[in-house]
Parts: C-alpha cells; structure tokens; sequence
C-alpha cells in the first residue's frame, strides 16, 4: 500500500477519545459551509491536525473568517457555527 507524503500528522485524538483523520476533513472545494464542516475544519486546526495556513489555502478561507469561526467555538460551542444562530451569539 502506497502513503502519499503529507506534512503533519495523518490523524490526532480529540480529547473526548475519537480519532478525526484527514479522511474526515471537508472536501477542498466545499461552497456550501454549514455547521458542522465549519466545525470539523476548527477541531482539525485546534488539535494539530491542519496548521492555520494549510485550512487557510485549503479551503480559500480568509483569516478573519476562520478566526470569527475559531472565535464563535471557544466563546459559545459549535452551536454558534449555524446561520439560524447569528443574531443570538454575535454583537453587531
């Protein structure tokens, strides 16, 4: 079996025990960004699995939008990731 060479790690453990993989990433050309990419795209640069950078040219992220993303997780939890939710977790 032949391994594509990557830079980083392949898979990390989350603290709750499961194993996020490269495999359970978002494809790189995601349009449609609910919450749950959204999340498994923060998880996977909070825990080592994509640098900053990498998600950032991977996805065609701006850094302001990832950063508001990785804002929203650590202030209220990956509820605030959904649309529905804008007006309830963000200050104008």
């Amino acid at each position: 079996m032949y391994l594509k060479k990557i830079d980083g790690p392949r898979a990390v453990t989350l603290p709750d025990g499961t194993v996020m993989t490269r495999a359970d990433l978002p494809p790189p050309d995601t349009r449609r960004w609910v919450a749950s990419r959204k999340a498994t795209v923060v998880r996977a640069v909070l825990y080592g699995l994509l640098t900053r950078d990498q998600a950032l040219v991977r996805y065609r992220l701006s850094d302001d939008e990832l950063q508001e993303w990785m804002r929203a997780v650590a202030t209220y939890g990956e509820e605030a990731l959904k649309a529905t939710a804008v007006q309830k977790y963000r200050q104008p």
